[in-house]
């Protein structure tokens, strides 16, 4: 079983894919929590979802031109722990742990009206949600999604760190077993 796993990390393109994957999963989870659950996001909610897409991006450039797998997986990467800084941030503002400089910050209800005018309006006004206050927390470990976004990002990050690592030895170890050969 390891092994297996151990195998699956050093294909950059495959945990490129499921970063991807996790990141558009996170994305939908946030666009239906505002859809159908209500919620409403802060400032620091919505600048957690511009890394999301950003990973999702580079994957589809690696797609297409593969010899730029390995520049897109580490620019992934760190967009991934940018994003766990951001929500390492966020949640330090739920705690009450330091002042959100985003403080009073939100994007309206009505944001996704279909009206020209009524989007133009929505992007130029004031948001109401507040970057301070919690709207929804795990009932078992108190978690809040800010909470869970650190340890996705994080995890994700130290994922493709690793895979990079480990396909960048395993190349060189296989040279230096080529030249011990001869």
């Amino acid at each position: 079983m390891f092994r297996m796993i151990l195998d699956l990390i050093k294909k950059p393109f495959f945990i490129l894919s499921m970063s991807a994957l996790l990141s558009l999963t996170a994305l939908l989870a946030a666009l239906f929590s505002e859809a159908f659950l209500g919620l409403e996001p802060c400032i620091l909610c919505i600048y957690q979802r511009i890394p999301f897409a950003i990973v999702i991006a580079f994957w589809l450039i690696s797609f297409f031109k593969r010899s730029s797998l390995k520049v897109m997986s580490a620019l992934s990467s760190i967009a991934l722990l940018i994003n766990s800084g951001i929500a390492t941030y966020h949640t330090g503002v739920e705690q009450k742990w330091w002042a959100s400089a985003f403080e009073g910050c939100t994007v309206p209800a009505n944001f996704f009206s279909n009206e020209p005018q009524s989007i133009l309006e929505n992007i130029l006004s004031t948001p109401s949600a507040r970057c301070d206050e919690i709207p929804w927390q795990d009932p078992l470990l108190g978690l809040s999604m800010a909470n869970y976004n650190i340890a996705l990002c994080f995890g994700l990050f130290a994922a493709l760190f690793l895979s990079l690592y480990l396909s960048k030895t395993t190349k060189a170890d296989q040279k230096q077993t080529v030249e011990d050969a001869v």
